[in-house]
């Protein structure tokens, strides 16, 4: 339970930086403007680093994951998708677990039985529901916040935000995205809590994120839903930034810099945290590699020349010694180099 105590002062603390920032300092240049760009600048390069540096790291061995037939005689159904032979295959493969998120949909989860004696295993679904809800609904959020990012807003920008305001339930429209966000965190959080054998192994940074995200949700559901917001002001102040000519507009409110704050935070911790699991997932070789090792020879890059020390080398160096102490030599050598 200190993960989760650290988690919550942590998010606590980060709350009251820009609330203390801009209430009592007035510091909107610096956490309208200045916070913004350098969490976009963490954001870039530390992901550009870890994607470069995973590039570079050696696969020595196959390692797929299997779950299914390997290719073999032709009248053999192959799994392709669980057990891949080509790079069309590896595709299918690593796109199925990005969009569908198919090795979480097969997942079993593992049960002991009442005397300890037994293991059974059941489906676990529900896993795989709240993981596709949190990331589409993440990913939808995301997408319509680009209308703020854009003059004139792109036409698929428009379409997502009607689509996901589709309900068209009260003033201002809500938004289906935001508040299923809210909920699927907020039911993954609540995994790592209720289920003993995952909170007894969570720390602080599995619990940060969620506590973040859901600051970063409530936030926005609060300005969208409840105090409200000057929106042309704050595309304004968006605007400006995406430009690189910044301006600072009067009255956009505190939520407002709260919420900017924890997102420039979340960006800013992206790159070092298990969220890069988003670009990781490309990099995996148990899921973006073939496995064919019978049909094709696979070098390990961490193989060197050898320089072999050979017997008739050996011979060679020591056979005065090895004559005087009564060490037999090898008769093939002794006739090829002429000496006795």
């Amino acid at each position: 339970m200190i993960g989760i105590a650290y988690a919550l002062i942590a998010l606590i603390i980060l709350i009251l930086v820009p609330w203390v920032g801009i209430q009592g300092l007035g510091l909107t240049y610096l956490f309208g403007v200045i916070i913004p760009y350098a969490a976009m600048a963490i954001f870039f390069f530390g992901v550009l680093q870890r994607l470069l540096k995973w590039s570079r790291i050696p696969n020595p061995f196959k390692i797929p994951t299997t779950g299914g037939q390997q290719k073999s005689l032709n009248w053999i159904r192959q799994s392709k998708f669980d057990n891949p032979s080509s790079t069309g295959q590896v595709i299918g493969r690593v796109l199925s677990e990005v969009f569908l998120f198919r090795s979480l949909f097969r997942n079993l989860s593992p049960r002991v039985g009442t005397q300890g004696t037994s293991v059974t295993y059941a489906s676990a679904k529900w896993l795989w529901i709240f993981a596709i809800l949190f990331h589409y609904a993440m990913f939808t959020t995301v997408f319509r916040h680009l209308r703020f990012f854009t003059n004139p807003v792109p036409w698929p920008v428009g379409f997502v935000e009607g689509f996901d305001g589709w309900l068209e339930v009260g003033i201002p429209q809500v938004m289906i995205s935001g508040l299923v966000l809210l909920c699927a965190v907020c039911l993954l959080l609540a995994r790592r809590l209720v289920i003993p054998r995952l909170r007894y192994i969570s720390l602080m940074n599995d619990f940060f994120p969620l506590f973040l995200l859901i600051a970063i949700a409530t936030t926005g559901a609060l300005m969208r839903y409840i105090v409200g917001i000057n929106v042309p002001s704050v595309k304004e102040l968006v605007m400006g930034l995406v430009s690189f000519r910044p301006v600072m507009i009067e009255g956009i409110g505190l939520l407002f810099y709260i919420h900017i704050f924890l997102v420039s935070t979340l960006l800013a911790y992206f790159p070092f945290s298990k969220l890069m699991h988003a670009g990781g997932i490309f990099f995996s070789p148990t899921r973006s590699m073939a496995n064919d090792n019978r049909a094709v020879h696979h070098d390990n890059p961490w193989n060197y020349t050898v320089k072999f020390h050979t017997y008739d080398a050996f011979e060679e160096e020591f056979r005065d010694k090895m004559t005087e102490a009564g060490i037999p030599l090898d008769d093939t050598l002794s006739s090829s180099t002429g000496k006795d």
